[in-house]
């Protein structure tokens, strides 16, 4: 399918203001970049609370920030990792995202922060994830959650934490979980699948890039065989919870994202993949500029109302 019209006036509109690919940015470029996508989102939604507190991370106290609809029963929570290639990425940038999630699915979102390659590798970021995943679980009546039904979230980089958040949850037996949603996730750190040459350039996120922000992320080379780096490396996926891939036709991880939900299904997890054609990475964000970005958004809320309703 031809490149979404609104996708190629954005990408246009860039390339004429003469912006330049991750890796060639530095670290301070690249934050400020990620933090501008906020300008590219819709208004805010209301919700009834919004409470920023702290989870004890192994590397000192890490933000979350919860979302909270009216309600007077408990409700669902959805853990949200935000992505930004490890190396950005903040509350503030998917505050959009995260309260119309809230308002639409009628669930607790909490917000992570962790701490940032390439200051903090691997694995300092998903021993954060998951350190603030079981906060979140333990503390869920302070918030009016129920800490029976959770969801793991993410996008980009932060669909490979949700990944391996899960993994881990599997691994160490608890907390159980309803559901994972990977919204096109960066989860195999030696991927050489034919998307990575058929998107190498032109939608937004190149492959050098890609391979530039695994650089950052990653302490050795060898990291990247670590399943909890690179979850598309676990031989074992059997045991995970029901899982939504969301992945679009022009972006570099997109067979990494259609093999993982391959094997999952394969291996028996109860799998639903959607791809959507003409759109690129990172369009979740950019909610304002990208009409069909709200298809995205819809495919969660219904896929967990059908998670947390059972």
């Amino acid at each position: 399918m031809a490149l979404d019209p609104a996708v190629k006036n954005l990408i246009d509109t860039l390339n004429e203001q003469g912006l330049k690919s991750f890796e060639q940015m530095s670290i301070a470029e690249v934050r400020e970049v990620v933090e501008s996508f906020s300008g590219l989102q819709a208004p805010k939604a209301d919700v009834a609370r919004v409470v920023d507190t702290v989870y004890p991370g192994p590397g000192g106290d890490q933000a979350v920030r919860l979302y909270i609809p009216e309600s007077e029963t408990p409700l669902p929570i959805v853990v949200y990792i935000h992505g930004g290639g490890w190396v950005a990425g903040s509350l503030d940038v998917t505050e959009q995202p995260c309260r119309a999630l809230a308002a639409d699915a009628k669930v607790v979102v909490a917000a992570l922060s962790y701490r940032l390659a390439p200051e903090h590798k691997f694995p300092a970021a998903p021993e954060d994830a998951f350190a603030g995943l079981n906060w979140v679980v333990e503390h869920a009546a302070d918030f009016g959650g129920d800490g029976t039904r959770v969801a793991v979230m993410g996008d980009s980089a932060g669909g490979n934490l949700a990944a391996v958040t899960a993994l881990r949850a599997r691994d160490t037996g608890a907390p159980a979980l309803r559901a994972q949603v990977l919204i096109y996730p960066v989860i195999d750190g030696t991927a050489r699948f034919p998307s990575r040459e058929e998107n190498a350039e032109g939608y937004l996120v190149t492959t050098a890039a890609i391979d530039w922000f695994w650089e950052q992320y990653l302490a050795t080379p060898e990291d990247a065989e670590n399943p909890y780096a690179s979850p598309a490396k676990a031989a074992d996926l059997s045991g995970l919870p029901s899982t939504l891939l969301l992945l679009n036709e022009y972006e570099v991880t997109r067979d990494e994202g259609v093999d993982y939900g391959r094997r999952l299904a394969d291996q028996g997890v109860p799998v639903q993949v959607e791809l959507y054609e003409g759109l690129v990475h990172a369009v979740y964000w950019m909610t304002g500029a990208i009409p069909r970005s709200a298809e995205l958004h819809g495919a969660v809320v219904e896929f967990l109302g059908k998670q947390f309703s059972g």
